[in-house]
């Protein structure tokens, strides 16, 4: 059997699990929509992909402690009835759920947030309120109701929130607990209120229902817990009454990246594999891991029980179906980006994925079966093109896609030459395997001309961009960036003209001299300062990136922080990355030309001159609209889409949403 381990069931005494497979909490915003027949799909689509246990979204045991106000819970008899309707859609599909109780804390987006001490967060404008001991019950009540009603709503088990620098976590470490009291000072009292909490909960909820408990491994801040405390901690919530432990990795304060796409794959699994043996209930090792090989390496190796994927299943629902059909080819890879997902979360919006514009839009957007099957050429194999091309395929139309390059992929070609991005490499792989299994007929190294276009029942341009042309003096002497990431001779100084997306990557890519860190994680640990929690408390230790292979200047026009566009939970590492790298990011420049001995520019009124080797050009890009304009003159009516319809902040989560949308209703 493929993936024997990772499909193995796991017995929890009253119930037994089909596989190895958790899907982790995530934060959607969908329960805060109010349409619960949405999120009822969602989840049960999970569930019918055959994912053994999925955690809900954190819902909140009362006010003060929503992430937000407003926030999702289960604070009346009207929300049990709510959740009622998911967890039956679930238990139809065959799945299990449990329901995530997570207390924010002083995390809590809000003046009312509660703390083991009035210390403010450095990613909250709201201090705190110091709970005294009749605050610290009402919380625990709460909880403790909280895990009754979800009961009560049909969930087979709850997650209580211990990790990432929420409320629970906060009372462990000295970094937010300077109490004095019972619940402060020693460890023996700063370990209570987490264990009061599960030992509460599983009187209230009796045996026959889970309790998870969500631990952090490693918190990544400074006065973190101690490798022996985490130890501690779990014995005694193992003797609380919790069934399993899932590990937490990083608070969200912490300035060490633990889930982007320029983390190493299972990077923290260590910690898992160490704390096993320290406890008789099984732990559920996380963090990036998005394929089922690493996931069942994982497990073979016994570095875990069960593992958790949170995002890959927004990439794609059947994930465990496809691995246990032998069909790993196809599962649609979660790269990590936060583009679509936490980049949405944190900015108030719905989550959805890059690489599955249906996630959480299942019942808004479908692949319905098309009535008739029409003839539809598609023009561009990038992201855009090869989303409309499979999509369309599926749905029963004769696809055929053209694209001059000898490979599919386009600009996506580009960016998985970026140390940091190699998840790219598993996206065009998928996309390859996916459109040959859809039917697609495919013409490579063709360029696609009028009369190849005509007679098709729709014509779809995705031709892509190309670099917008500055008219900068001497420019003939720089190189496009399309030109470095392809293996031009770069000398040790650069100029970097354009500090957006692709400036930041062409940086990353000069700077690393070709060596990802990505792919070493002994290296990404010593350049981020990630230690080891037995010999220093929070995991943490002095950074020590590797020496640039080159100087670099990252230059804009515009008068602000380089890189205030990038992603919302990804710009800083961008930038941190960077300033490790002795890059120097520098807005309002204007240009003055290019000569031989480097770049003329002036700052701040005063002009001079960059002495450097070479200057890379990403200032911008422009629609690819040849084609297209061509077929508007010869009356073939055509859709265009992807960086061929806008090309201003072009990303590959607007081009694949895009294409997705007109696939859905040719």
């Amino acid at each position: 059997m493929p993936y024997s381990h990772l499909l193995a069931p796991l017995d929890l005494g009253h119930v037994t699990l089909k596989n190895r497979v958790l899907m982790g909490s995530m934060h959607t915003g969908l329960e805060e929509t109010g349409d619960w027949n949405r999120v009822a799909e969602f989840y049960a689509t999970r569930a019918r992909g055959g994912v053994g246990l999925m955690v809900t979204g954190g819902m909140a045991p009362n006010a003060e402690g929503g992430v937000f106000p407003g926030a999702a819970g289960l604070f009346s008899e009207q929300d049990i009835a709510n959740h009622r309707v998911v967890t039956d859609r679930v238990h139809q599909a065959g799945g299990r759920i449990a329901m995530q109780i997570l207390h924010a804390g002083r995390y809590a987006y809000s003046k009312d947030c509660v703390s083991a001490s009035a210390i403010k967060s450095p990613i909250s404008p709201f201090a705190p309120r110091e709970l005294d001991a009749e605050g610290i019950e009402k919380q625990i009540r709460d909880i403790v109701t909280a895990a009754e009603r979800a009961k009560a709503a049909g969930y087979d088990g709850v997650e209580v929130m211990g990790s990432e620098g929420y409320f629970l976590n906060q009372f462990l470490v000295r970094h937010t607990n300077k109490r004095t009291d019972a619940w402060g000072g020693d460890y023996a009292n700063r370990i209570r209120l987490p264990v009061e909490v599960v030992r509460r909960v599983r009187a209230a909820v009796g045996p026959a229902f889970i309790v998870i408990y969500r631990i952090s491994l490693i918190d990544l801040v400074p006065d973190g817990s101690t490798w022996d405390e985490v130890v501690r901690l779990a014995r005694a919530i193992e003797a609380a009454g919790a069934n399993m432990l899932n590990t937490g990795i990083g608070w969200h304060e912490a300035r060490v990246p633990t889930i982007a796409t320029s983390v190493p794959r299972a990077a923290f699994a260590h910690l898992t594999a160490r704390l096993r043996p320290e406890v008789s209930i099984p732990v559920i090792t996380s963090n990036r891991i998005n394929t089922p090989d690493v996931a069942e390496a994982l497990l073979a190796e016994g570095a875990a029980d069960m593992v958790s994927m949170a995002r890959p299943f927004l990439a794609d629902p059947d994930f465990v179906a496809k691995a246990a059909a032998g069909r790993a080819d196809l599962i649609a890879p979660c790269i990590a980006c936060n583009q679509a997902c936490l980049d949405h979360t944190f900015s108030g919006k719905l989550t959805s994925c890059l690489v599955n514009p249906r996630a959480c839009h299942e019942t808004v957007l479908t692949y319905s079966a098309a009535a008739v099957a029409k003839r539809i050429a598609v023009v561009g194999a990038g992201p855009a093109g090869m989303m409309t091309a499979l999509v369309a395929a599926n749905r029963g139309h004769k696809v055929v896609l053209f694209d001059r390059a000898s490979v599919l992929g386009g600009q996506l070609n580009l960016a998985r030459l970026v140390p940091g991005k190699e998840e790219f490499d598993g996206l065009v792989d998928w996309f390859t395997a996916a459109i040959a299994e859809a039917g697609v007929e495919v013409r490579l190294g063709v360029e696609a001309r009028l009369d190849d276009l005509r007679g098709y029942d729709d014509v779809v341009i995705a031709t892509g961009v190309v670099p917008r042309d500055i008219g900068l003096v001497g420019q003939e002497r720089a190189l496009s960036y399309i030109e470095v990431l392809r293996g031009a001779k770069v000398g040790p100084r650069v100029a970097v003209i354009g500090a957006g997306g692709i400036g930041f990557d062409v940086a990353e890519f000069l700077v690393s001299g070709g060596q990802s860190v990505t792919e070493d994680v002994a290296a990404w640990r010593r350049e981020w300062g990630v230690g080891d929690p037995a010999s220093s408390a929070g995991g943490l230790a002095k950074p020590a990136p590797d020496p640039a292979a080159r100087e670099v200047w990252l230059l804009q026009r515009k008068a602000e922080k380089p890189g205030r566009g990038l992603g919302k939970t990804t710009g800083w590492i961008h930038r941190a990355a960077l300033v490790a790298k002795g890059v120097k990011m520098i807005g309002g420049v204007s240009y003055l030309g290019i000569e031989a001995g480097g770049l003329r520019v002036t700052r701040d009124g005063v002009e001079e001159l960059l002495e450097v080797d070479n200057v890379v050009l990403c200032a911008g890009q422009l629609p690819d609209r040849a084609l297209a304009d061509r077929l508007t003159e010869a009356g073939i009516a055509a859709h265009v889409i992807g960086g061929a319809d806008v090309a201003a902040e072009l990303d590959a989560k607007r081009a694949i949403d895009q294409a997705a949308r007109l696939a859905a209703r040719l």
